[in-house]
């Protein structure tokens, strides 16, 4: 396994310190090229040490952690945001598709985090990316991130009929006749969207409500989509489901 070079960008001293300490004595193949409290002072180690991860937090002192990353036009590292934000924030790094840790950091939660820094899976891929990720944090929350086999898909929120669940997958699909597969769990999805006008209907769907075009009564509830999808209501989720419409 090859050492990870590790760059760390904190102002919080304590905080910094505890993480260095998770990283030297608890997780394994990683060297520490500099510990950082300030984003001049980061861009200066990166130049220097060129480092595989860098861990940033984002409330800097002068500039944010926003602004190292808007510094390089291309990536060479991988970031992992690290958080003290409250439960919005976390809402908006899952929306945007980035990875994070939050404070305090679970040393459980850095060791997958250097996991998938090993299998490069929590780069920051494009500046469009982190964008959302802006907007979202904001208390914007108009985009999604989907990362699906061949790349990233930045999707407005209102853009989304529907998910299904298919197996350890969901299935996204939109006004515009497109659909994509995402390896995630439609569970996963459901946290994100439930806040959004969105609504879990049965085992493997869930909806946004904006887009019902009927409800056909019989023995089941079943829900019309405006994309042609009839969907059934289980019985578990009807009267919740009739409330949240006000039906």
């Amino acid at each position: 396994m090859r050492t990870l070079k590790a760059l760390i960008v904190e102002d919080e001293e304590k905080s910094r310190k505890t993480l260095a300490n998770m990283l030297n004595n608890f997780c394994e193949d990683v060297t520490i090229l500099a510990e950082c409290n300030s984003v001049d002072m980061a861009i200066k180690e990166i130049e220097k040490g060129k480092p595989d991860v860098v861990f940033l937090d984002i409330e800097l002192p002068g500039k944010n952690g926003f602004e190292l990353i808007e510094h390089y036009h291309d990536l060479t590292f991988e970031v992992v945001f690290t958080t003290a934000y409250n439960n919005f924030a976390i809402k908006a790094f899952r929306l945007s598709a980035i990875d994070y840790l939050l404070k305090p950091i679970d040393l459980d939660e850095l060791r997958n985090s250097l996991e998938r820094v090993r299998e490069k899976k929590s780069l920051v891929k494009s500046s469009k990316q982190l964008s959302v990720l802006k907007e979202n944090i904001q208390n914007v929350f108009e985009k999604i991130t989907l990362p699906t086999m061949d790349g990233l898909i930045f999707v407005d929120l209102e853009q989304i009929i529907r998910c299904e669940a298919q197996n350890n997958y969901t299935k996204f699909y939109l006004l515009n006749n497109e659909n994509y597969l995402v390896s995630r769990t439609l569970k996963y999805y459901e946290g994100l969207l439930n806040d959004f006008n969105f609504f879990r209907i049965n085992r493997t769907d869930i909806i946004n409500l904006k887009y019902i075009k009927m409800l056909q009564k019989g023995k089941k509830l079943r829900i019309a989509m405006s994309d042609g999808a009839q969907l059934n209501l289980s019985d578990s989720r009807k009267d919740e489901f009739l409330e949240t419409i006000g039906a």
